[in-house]
């Protein structure tokens, strides 16, 4: 019996520390089954649970001590040194926080002064005419950004995996709050507010487990697309440097923006609608709608509505840069089709030239601008998944 006991205190002790992160970390199969509120329990109950597994174990291994023979005295050193290794592997390599820190320095320059490469991918966000720009190899590594932006504080997200960029409002319940990331969920980061350690979703700043569970962060609107063409559009933007320190790990996500990056649970999926396929996801008043990249590409300009509203989606020439606009302007609803050239686009109703960005530059309509609406691109199993009653656009 002392034997059965000990092992299977053992056992115990070893699965709290394996579960505990398998649940949060992209274990083969553990991003698949709805196990948030078991990871929730474990991390939050993990000093009890460990308590309790060495009230097992204690007796059976005093009893070995004192009167066990040598080598069952030295197993039990092994055994306990070994779970002292998976302490320390599960706990301190295998969480998210370990692997991937925040920035040390971080650096704003002008657009006058930055060197970045100008066909990166960014996010860019624009508040009380202040804009700034944060490219995706820099925040995909760190997974969040603090910055303040127009003397608001602001939380740059991004998740790798899912391929989705938010910003938000870094307020809960109107207390200014710091959150960590603690893992992931269904393949989407998670991150903790230090207050309550509820667990937030990255891809809708929703709280899923914990005191706070079913509070939202506000989101502020954001954009995607190519750093030069953001320059284009807003030339006095500040551009986020990379931090010296990380150098090596912002190196490993090289290839990411163009969907060619080495990982596995980052590299595209060249087909349409498969699981690594991208999607351009747009989301207006409760009705969702994806829109598959490589048709984006191959169109440039798709006419399609959503929720009683007309929306156009235009793709850049370069391949990178997407727009969602509405094409409803002064209560009239305008259709598109090419223009004079590939970064050009003309209304069928006033034969008005546009920018691809929605900004009328010649015609009858000269000086108008359609308003931007806001969209993601990510990958199809992530827009599924977090908009489960999506629609499909099909030409």
């Amino acid at each position: 019996m002392r034997i059965l006991w000990l092992v299977l205190g053992l056992l115990f002790l070893v699965s709290i520390e394996i579960l505990k992160v398998y649940f949060i970390m992209p274990f083969p199969g553990s991003q698949r089954s709805d196990s948030i509120e078991i990871a929730y329990f474990l991390h939050r109950n993990a000093w009890w649970l460990r308590i309790a597994g060495l009230l097992i174990v204690v007796g059976p291994a005093m009893h070995y001590i004192r009167n066990g023979k040598m080598w069952q005295k030295w197993l039990l050193i092994g055994l306990g040194i070994v779970y002292l290794f998976i302490i320390y592997t599960f706990n301190f390599r295998f969480l998210a926080d370990k692997i991937f820190h925040q920035l040390r320095q971080k650096l704003i320059l002008s657009a006058q002064s930055d060197t970045t490469n100008r066909h990166k991918l960014i996010i860019g966000v624009v508040m009380n005419k202040e804009a700034r720009a944060y490219p995706i190899e820099i925040i995909g590594y760190h997974h969040q950004v603090k910055d303040t932006i127009a003397e608001q504080p602001i939380m740059v997200t991004y998740c790798t995996v899912c391929r989705t960029g938010r910003i938000f409002s870094p307020f809960v319940n109107g207390r200014f709050e710091q959150f960590r990331l603690v893992g992931m969920d269904h393949f989407n980061a998670m991150f903790e507010d230090a207050t309550t350690q509820s667990w937030w979703q990255q891809a809708t700043g929703t709280a899923i487990t914990g005191t706070l569970k079913g509070s939202q962060l506000t989101e502020i609107a954001s954009s995607q697309m190519r750093l030069g063409d953001w320059l284009a559009l807003y030339p006095n933007s500040g551009v986020l440097q990379p931090d010296s320190t990380y150098k090596k790990r912002y190196a490993k996500l090289k290839g990411f923006d163009e969907g060619t990056i080495t990982g596995k649970l980052e590299r595209r999926d060249s087909l349409s609608w498969q699981f690594k396929s991208w999607v351009v996801g747009v989301s207006i008043n409760g009705s969702d709608k994806a829109y598959d990249w490589n048709e984006l590409i191959k169109e440039k300009i798709i006419n399609d509505s959503l929720a009683n509203t007309p929306i156009l989606i235009t793709a850049e020439p370069n391949g990178k840069t997407f727009y969602v606009l509405n094409r409803s302007l002064n209560g009239q609803t305008l259709q598109f089709v090419p223009g004079s050239s590939s970064d050009l686009m003309e209304d069928t109703q006033t034969h008005s030239s546009w920018k691809l960005s929605g900004a009328c530059i010649g015609g009858v309509l000269q000086g108008s601008q359609l308003q931007r609406l806001q969209a993601y691109q990510e990958f199809w199993h992530s827009w599924k998944n977090f908009h489960p009653h999506t629609a499909t656009y099909k030409r």
